[in-house]
């Protein structure tokens, strides 16, 4: 019984050794020329300097957290001022589609 048990761990393993890594190069994250907001301004100053959010999501939590997502980033509120900023991912460059067989 031991030495099947070791045999269905031992078949077992190179399958689960399997991954892949998914690296974004830092340039590659996001316009660069797009200003975000900062650290502590208001959501009155982020309406004003960038307009309406694509979506807003409501605030969840103690303290209650928010965040608007514009096309190009989104942003993060703790009450109603900035607690963060990020840039959405923008591939740079098109890789041509795989042919299907």
């Amino acid at each position: 019984m031991p030495r099947l048990f070791l045999a269905l761990i031992m078949l077992c393993l190179p399958f689960g050794a399997i991954a892949e890594t998914l690296q974004i190069p830092l340039g590659e994250q996001g316009a660069a020329t797009v200003a975000l907001p900062q650290p502590g301004e208001s959501q009155r100053s982020v309406l004003e300097r960038f307009g309406l959010a694509d979506e807003e999501h409501r605030a969840v939590g103690s303290p209650p957290i928010s965040r608007w997502d514009y096309r190009e980033f989104s942003v993060y509120f703790e009450y109603d001022h900035v607690i963060n900023s990020v840039r959405h991912h923008q591939p740079r460059t098109s890789y041509p589609a795989k042919e299907q067989p």
